[in-house]
């Protein structure tokens, strides 16, 4: 009876409120006023427990679930806020990995139901507002927060939290955050919180004077990871990498053991130490939870979906890289596999601009395209056309899953296939593959 309330909730939430994961610009909000209406509504405070805030193009999905592990290690109990889910909705709401009740989740739609029809929120200012609610309810010592989209005008911004994060600055969203570097930074920029110390992950060119423009005006510290920490990719597997991280000449770590895969991970890695290292007179972390925290850090939080293995023989590998940024550093690490022939099942949604995307994938691949199952997905036949353009050759298939068993019949045990170009594809296949 409650797994059918449940599924119930769901459907209501699926269906009676725009998700722009679903059907894109018409869910998007420009403006915070429909949080704090959610909010007086419930009659619900902010700023109730002590946050991190994190924004980014890339890496802050990764870099908030190396934060919350190692406070988890630590033994804090850490709320997790991401978005979006791959199987079950409340993978959005998480304290010490556990997902947030079933039972809370139905509670909290039928106690928000009558202040629909009035403010009209977002299926993601609902998911946002139950997360405070479980968040104070359940009495988190910290949380860590990830943005949905930009930052400035993201729902989560209504909080003042203890550090502020961004990742890097890519392109991605530019029809709502703006056509360059610096637009799209300025809006990233705006979680930054009058006298609360900001990470940027990385120093660019374009978008340093942005963040050191807001850090002034606002009063706040302001650090690079990169200029922070120096740390050095030693090697990795599946399931870990191993960095050597430095302060100065001072050796933190001569082999930091880390439960997430690729090279690429060492800007979020590098991101989130700095960032547990600039809360320490809050939260202090020392360096036996920092290394526990980073060595069981899918157990800690449930990671998924960024470089994951779904099988073997042949390997075949999920990653949910949609934009230029990260889609390069996924197809480094793909054709650095030693593979017989590479299979590509790629899905994307129709309101990105795919065409840098389709430059960097590789062209001596074998292609499989499928539409993500959703209103916003690109039909696979006109991605096979514009696909073909830049001379990836493939089939298009109805539906993801049938993609994927076409790939699986084709390859032989030495080769490699890819899953990805969106989330959603990603979500499908672990969805099935891990029902």
């Amino acid at each position: 009876m409650a797994s059918e309330r449940y599924a119930a909730t769901l459907d209501f939430l699926f269906s009676r409120l725009p998700m722009f994961q679903r059907v894109g610009s018409i869910a998007f909000r420009a403006d915070l006023t429909n949080v704090l209406n959610l909010m007086t509504g419930l009659k619900m405070g902010i700023n109730k427990f002590p946050t991190i805030h994190i924004a980014g193009t890339n890496g802050k999905g990764s870099t908030a679930h190396l934060i919350a592990a190692m406070l988890t290690a630590q033994g804090y109990k850490t709320g997790l806020y991401i978005s979006p889910h791959y199987i079950d909705f409340r993978e959005r709401i998480r304290i010490n990995g556990e997902l947030v009740s079933r039972h809370f989740v139905i509670a909290f739609t039928e106690k928000v139901k009558p202040l629909l029809d009035e403010i009209k929120p977002s299926f993601f200012e609902i998911t946002w507002v139950m997360a405070l609610a479980w968040f104070e309810k359940s009495k988190v010592d910290v949380a860590v927060i990830e943005t949905g989209l930009g930052g400035r005008l993201d729902s989560t911004n209504i909080i003042t939290p203890l550090l502020s994060v961004i990742t890097n600055i890519g392109m991605d969203h530019t029809a709502f955050l703006g056509d360059t570097l610096p637009k799209i930074a300025a809006e990233k920029a705006g979680i930054i919180k009058a006298g609360v110390p900001v990470v940027i992950g990385e120093m660019q060119e374009e978008t340093t004077p942005v963040f050191k423009h807001f850090a002034e005006i606002n009063k706040a510290s302001l650090h690079f990871a990169d200029q922070y920490l120096s740390i050095e990719f030693l090697y990795s597997d599946f399931n870990y990498s191993h960095f050597k991280v430095q302060r100065g000449k001072e050796i933190l770590f001569d082999n930091l053991k880390v439960n997430l895969s690729g090279e690429y991970q060492i800007k979020n890695v590098k991101t989130a130490l700095c960032a547990i290292d600039l809360v320490k007179s809050h939260f202090p972390v020392n360096k036996e939870s920092i290394s526990n925290g980073l060595l069981h850090l899918k157990k800690l939080t449930r990671f998924m979906g960024r470089w994951q293995k779904l099988g073997e023989q042949p390997l075949i590998v999920a990653d949910s890289a949609h934009n230029p940024d990260g889609l390069l550093l996924a197809m480094k690490q793909l054709t650095d596999l030693p593979a017989t022939t590479f299979h590509l099942v790629i899905g994307v949604v129709a309101d990105k601009d795919i065409t840098n995307m389709l430059t960097l994938l590789p062209k001596k691949a074998n292609y499989y395209f499928a539409k993500p199952d959703l209103p916003r997905g690109l039909d696979a036949l006109k991605l096979k056309e514009q696909a073909g353009v830049f001379g990836l050759k493939g089939r298009a298939y109805s539906s993801v899953k049938n993609a994927l068993k076409a790939a699986k019949r084709k390859a032989v045990s030495s080769d490699v296939i890819y899953v990805g170009g969106s989330t959603f594809v990603v979500a499908e296949v672990i969805h099935f593959s891990f029902p």
